[in-house]
């Protein structure tokens, strides 16, 4: 069951954090059955997932015998050692992270022009400084192209996030917890002190 206090709502809020993201995890069914989950790149654009591949790949077959995918995107930010809380318990060892959950139906993009727009954004995410010509499904340099890749949109039925940073606590842990991180220093460890604070329920 996913407590309700680590819960977010804000479609701004998951927009935000999707755009900032470059990889997530595709959770298709084969035609025997088998489930299979595929690490890919991913951009989210106009409330969908798009992801592009060979138009003959395995995922491809999985999506053409069922089109029912899921997908899931998250960051972890810092691991929590259990001595933080406890000076002897392994129980509190835990780890702050944020999550997108989604499930709905994957669909070949068969119109050059919205495959040229997806692939855009893919390039503006995963290129920013640029060096490349822009993606036109009129441009005949690219024409033969979009025809030979494959593009897939995930129309989400749900769509659910969990973002966890220490919600749960009491005020005076959550205020050790920060301490104790921005003492310890590690690579993101600011960031996630940055996101306790932000998502605090003693600062809403």
């Amino acid at each position: 069951m996913r407590r309700k206090e680590f819960t977010i709502e804000q479609e701004e809020e998951i927009t935000e954090f999707l755009s900032t993201q470059t990889f997530g995890f595709l959770g298709t069914v084969s035609m025997d059955n088998k489930p299979r989950v595929t690490p890919l790149n991913f951009v989210y654009d106009e409330g969908c997932f798009y992801f592009h591949g060979s138009l003959a790949g395995e995922k491809m077959k999985h999506i053409k015998a069922n089109s029912t995918v899921s997908f899931t995107v998250a960051e972890e930010y810092s691991l929590i050692p259990s001595y933080f809380q406890d000076p002897l318990l392994a129980c509190p060892a835990t780890a702050f992270f944020k999550s997108v959950s989604a499930s709905g139906h994957a669909e070949k993009v068969t119109d050059l022009k919205e495959k040229a727009r997806a692939l855009n954004r893919f390039m503006e995410k995963l290129q920013p400084e640029g060096g490349y010509l822009t993606i036109d499904a009129d441009d005949p340099r690219y024409t033969g192209q979009l025809k030979a890749v494959a593009v897939v949109r995930i129309v989400p039925e749900t769509l659910s996030a969990k973002f966890k940073f220490g919600q749960n606590l009491q005020q005076d842990k959550h205020e050790q917890l920060q301490e104790q991180l921005e003492q310890r220093g590690e690579a993101k460890d600011a960031a996630t002190v940055e996101m306790m604070r932000k998502y605090c329920p003693f600062h809403s």
